[in-house]
């Protein structure tokens, strides 16, 4: 299991690695301001039954 991850921003393309709270269950969802150029991202985070993460980015 890994305890970061990283997606690409749907703004600029800058590629991003966040944090992952395994803790917070398998789906998670949350808005992040990209650190690049600050427009919001959807952050969805997916975490399978055998601890594979997935995260992708969406325009808020």
């Amino acid at each position: 299991m890994k305890d970061e991850a990283n997606y690409v921003c749907d703004s600029c393309g800058e590629e991003i690695v966040v944090p992952v709270d395994l803790s917070a269950g398998s789906e998670q969802q949350y808005v992040e301001d990209c650190p690049v150029c600050c427009c919001p991202n959807v952050v969805h985070v997916e975490v399978d039954e055998d601890g594979e993460v997935r995260v992708w980015a969406s325009r808020e």
